[in-house]
C-alpha cells in the first residue's frame, strides 16, 4: 500500500467526460450511475497495466479517479495525448490524505465539505485534506486482494496477472480501448500463467521488491503491510511456484525470505 498513504487523485470533466473514459479505459465505464465507483484500469498497446484506479461518477460530466499507484500529474499528462477533439479537462488534484471510515456499501461514492467517501464494504476510504492520516483501511484491502501498484510495477503487468477480472475492471463486451485485443486473447485463448497472492513474508521487504530464486524470479511483491507482528503482502506469482509453494518444496527465497501462501484469486 502507498507508505506515504497519500492519495494521487485526477478529475476528467466535460460534456464527453463519460465517453472520453469509456474508450480509453478497461471498465463499463458508461453503466456508472452518479454516486457510484468502480474499478478501472488504463493499459498500454501491449495490454500491460499503466495505471490502476477507482473511477467515480461524481455528476453528469465529472468523474473523479483516485490511483492505486502512479503519480497524477504524470497519468494526466499521459492521458491528455488522446483526449483529441473530446470536449473534457483533465485536471491533477493536489495530493489529499486517506482516512479509513465506517462501513459502507460497495461502489458508494459522496462528497461533504471536500471530503470524498468511497464505501468499500466492511469499511471506507475518506479523502480530502482534512481527514486523519489513518492507514488502518490498508490491511482491509490486501486481505480483499485489491492491488495497490508501486512505480516500478507500472507498464509491467497484465490485468490477468492481477486477477482484475473478479474486481469488475476489466469489460470484455464493449468496443475498442488501448489493449483491448490482448485482453481478450488472454482470457478466450489462455496464456496467463501469473496470478495475485496474498503471502505471509518471513521479514520485512520494500513495496515492489522481485524475490529470486536460483536468479530466476520467484515473487514480484506489490505491497508489503506489517500489522499484528505479521508480515503480509500481495504479489503476483506464476502458476507453476505457486503449486511449489504450496507444497513447501521452493518457499523461500535467495536472499532467505520464507512465504507462506495465505490466498490466492485465480481470475
Amino acid at each position: 500500500m502507498p507508505t506515504s498513504n497519500l492519495a494521487h487523485v485526477v478529475s476528467i470533466e466535460g460534456p464527453d467526460a463519460l465517453a472520453f473514459a469509456h474508450n480509453q479505459f478497461t471498465s463499463p465505464v458508461t453503466s456508472l450511475s452518479n454516486g457510484q465507483w468502480q474499478f478501472s484500469s488504463w493499459l498500454d498497446a501491449q495490454g500491460r497495466v499503466r495505471a490502476l484506479f477507482h473511477l467515480a461518477r461524481l455528476s453528469d460530466e465529472t468523474l473523479l479517479l483516485v490511483l492505486r499507484g502512479g503519480d497524477a500529474h504524470e497519468f494526466a499528462d499521459a492521458l491528455r495525448r488522446f483526449v483529441f477533439r473530446s470536449r473534457v479537462t483533465l485536471t491533477a488534484k493536489e495530493e489529499m490524505k486517506i482516512e479509513h471510515g465506517a462501513a459502507l456499501p460497495m461502489h458508494v461514492v459522496d462528497a461533504e465539505n471536500n471530503v470524498f467517501r468511497f464505501g468499500c464494504g466492511s469499511h471506507s476510504m475518506h479523502i480530502g485534506n482534512d481527514v486523519a492520516d489513518d492507514d488502518t483501511w490498508q490491511i482491509a484491502q490486501l486481505h480483499e486482494g485489491w492491488p495497490w501498484l508501486p512505480n516500478n510495477a507500472l507498464n509491467e503487468l497484465t490485468p490477468p496477472s492481477l486477477s482484475l477480472h473478479r474486481l469488475g475492471a476489466i469489460a470484455l463486451d464493449k468496443g475498442c480501448y488501448p489493449g483491448q485485443e490482448i485482453v481478450a486473447r488472454l482470457h478466450y485463448r489462455g496464456g496467463n500463467k501469473r496470478h495475485l497472492h496474498r503471502i505471509e513474508l518471513s521479514k520485512h521487504m520494500t513495496d515492489g521488491t522481485l524475490l529470486q530464486r536460483e536468479d530466476r524470479e520467484f515473487v514480484r511483491l506489490l505491497t508489503v503491510v506489517s500489522h499484528s507482528e505479521r508480515i503480509e503482502s500481495l504479489a503476483v506469482i506464476a502458476d507453476d511456484v505457486a503449486q511449489n509453494i504450496a507444497s513447501h518444496s521452493e518457499s523461500t527465497s535467495d536472499n532467505g525470505v520464507a512465504i507462506t501462501l495465505l490466498n490466492a484469486w485465480q481470475d
